[in-house]
């Protein structure tokens, strides 16, 4: 094996090694295994996924990116614990960007059919992990159909905007362990999915003003509970 085969095998493995760490802490922290402010040091993970602190360092600029992780001068990585305000104006935002993505892909609801037969899709995949109990995949799932949906519209900027807003209050909404909730309601996104398929308007927007009423109502004030890394990120180690 040549020396350039062996470095495309070694970024292959290290892009594999940080997809899984991104996938492991996304997953813990939608399944509160790591609650809120806990500290993610970069030895620990490199330790956990054999992995340089460079890449370590790349993941972690990604979940900040993405509203998962706060990063904070001179004292490191934290799960991010968004306060009661911050949720109020976060929510305040999504009502105005959703709505906003609502009109744009109705503009262009002829072009975007399959994207609506994918997204239906979706929601299917979602309501099957719930009832499976696959919570990770659920969650994941009930978040990424609001990003999708911004991916219709056109507007890459807004897809941007909204991929830290949704990510950042799924995070809140997804430490509520009222029996009978749900995290986002899949429910309600076939109700948008309905109106967006009849091109209606009208509904369309009060279906999605109502599903993130309904969002905010489950984020719960205060979250916190402990925790070991280790046991939580290095179980497939």
């Amino acid at each position: 094996m040549n020396t350039n085969q062996t470095t495309h095998l070694d970024h292959a493995d290290n892009a594999e090694k940080e997809q899984r760490m991104y996938r492991d802490i996304y997953d813990a922290i939608m399944d509160h295994r790591l609650p809120a402010r806990t500290k993610l040091t970069e030895q620990s993970l490199s330790q956990i996924y054999n992995m340089a602190r460079h890449g370590v360092r790349k993941v972690l600029t990604q979940l900040s990116a993405d509203g998962l992780v706060d990063l904070e001068p001179n004292r490191g990585a934290f799960i991010a614990s968004p306060g009661e305000k911050e949720a109020q104006d976060m929510f305040e935002l999504r009502q105005n960007l959703e709505q906003l993505a609502v009109e744009k892909v109705l503009v262009h609801v002829q072009s975007n059919s399959e994207g609506l037969v994918a997204l239906r899709q979706m929601v299917e995949r979602e309501r099957d992990a719930y009832q499976q109990g696959d919570r990770a995949q659920w969650i994941r799932l009930s978040a990424d159909f609001h990003i999708e949906l911004a991916r219709l519209s056109g507007n890459d900027l807004l897809v941007e905007m909204l991929r830290r807003l949704v990510s950042r209050t799924t995070l809140m909404i997804s430490s509520n362990d009222v029996p009978g909730t749900r995290p986002c309601s899949f429910d309600e996104h076939f109700k948008v999915l309905e109106a967006l398929e009849r091109r209606d308007k009208k509904s369309a927007l009060h279906e999605m003003a109502q599903h993130l009423h309904q969002c905010a109502c489950r984020t719960p004030k205060n979250v916190g509970k402990s925790f070991d890394l280790k046991a939580v990120l290095g179980q497939r180690s």
